[in-house]
């Protein structure tokens, strides 16, 4: 993966604060309206919707900036296990994808589609900070 796709290092924070605070954002408003905004029963709120698109965008940003942004030392075999780890996570997103359209049907199956855009990100980021982390640590050990 060529480095001059990816994002500056910093903006990798930038993109924790906007995931984490929305989605702390989100799990308040799923307490506060456990049904969703639609089905409360009250007349239909455009900023509930509005709010709700809002939510969809802010960690959908949050994620690309922190699967993509630089490493501080951006290497080739960095570049190497970004690209394994986003293999990785596609194949692991559509094997699931695939099992969960044959068990799951009706309106369920559109909220399994809503968060099938987000998890191939998620997926990314644990396993790509996973091989990092067991780098780094192979590296520390090889360094004693």
């Amino acid at each position: 993966m060529k480095s001059r796709f990816l994002f500056p290092h910093y903006c990798r924070l930038i993109g924790y604060l906007c995931f984490v605070i929305d989605i702390l954002k989100a799990v308040a408003l799923k307490f506060i309206y456990p049904k969703g905004f639609a089905q409360t029963g009250d007349t239909p709120n455009i900023w509930m919707n509005i709010t709700n698109d809002f939510n969809i965008i802010i960690v959908i940003i949050g994620l690309l900036l922190i699967a993509f942004s630089k490493e501080k030392d951006e290497d080739e075999h960095i570049s190497q296990l970004r690209l394994d780890s986003l293999q990785w996570a596609i194949y692991v997103n559509y094997c699931l994808f695939l099992i969960l359209v044959v068990l799951i049907h009706g309106f369920k199956f559109l909220e399994i589609v809503a968060y099938n855009v987000i998890t191939p990100l998620i997926f990314f980021i644990i396993r790509f900070r996973w091989k990092v982390f067991l780098l780094n640590r192979s590296l520390a050990k090889e360094s004693n």
